[in-house]
């Protein structure tokens, strides 16, 4: 299935730019390289500071227990795409993914620093949107990310083979402003995670 950016505003709105005072941290790298895991610990220890957001992604899927999503279906997301409920929308390995207009937005007006893990396909649209943004990239080596997609125990061997194939072609390593070596343990990629939301939220 070719990824593809949903509608997030319907008509003129959808070009609309936010301009802050807040920054849009987009999360983004290879399945595998550990994303969720880090941002559960980012957020776990930055959430007594106020000045960060981590808003949940809707998915078009179950809940499962590799990651913690809102589910819904797939008509009510693509419903929701089109009705403007989503700041990011978008396509990839068969599921609609999005993260609800009204959080990020928010956040951002209030001058937070808004961090979710999204699509590399989408960055190139957020930077219309959002007028502070950094691309955070998170990476590890291909083995280290075949081990763990097998781990988390959520997708057939095809699939996990289709995801390390992935190739995004709108999207080099060079666009992102912060790069992740995440081919350590967990709490060593947090701490690098940590380290660089407090530098961007401190600009």
């Amino acid at each position: 299935m070719v990824d593809d950016a949903l509608p997030a505003r319907a008509g003129i709105q959808h070009s609309r730019s936010i301009f802050g005072p807040g920054v849009v941290v987009l999360v983004v790298g290879p399945s595998g390289a550990g994303k969720d895991a880090l941002l559960r610990g980012a957020a776990a220890e930055l959430q007594p500071d106020t000045r960060f957001v981590f808003p949940k992604r809707i998915i078009s899927r179950p809940v499962h227990a590799a990651e913690a999503h809102d589910p819904a279906t797939h008509e009510e997301m693509t419903a929701a795409a089109r009705a403007g409920a989503y700041a990011l929308s978008w396509q990839a390995h068969g599921l609609i993914y999005g993260v609800a207009s009204d959080v990020v937005d928010d956040g951002v007006h209030a001058g937070k620093t808004v961090v979710f893990n999204t699509s590399r396909t989408v960055v190139a649209e957020a930077r219309k949107r959002f007028q502070k943004l950094v691309a955070l990239y998170i990476d590890a080596p291909r083995e280290v990310r075949a081990a763990r997609l097998a781990m988390r125990g959520r997708e057939t061997t095809l699939e996990i083979a289709e995801r390390l194939a992935r190739d995004v072609s709108t999207f080099e390593l060079s666009d992102a402003e912060i790069v992740i070596s995440n081919d350590g343990n967990v709490l060593d990629g947090v701490d690098q995670l940590v380290g660089a939301l407090k530098k961007t939220g401190s600009k």
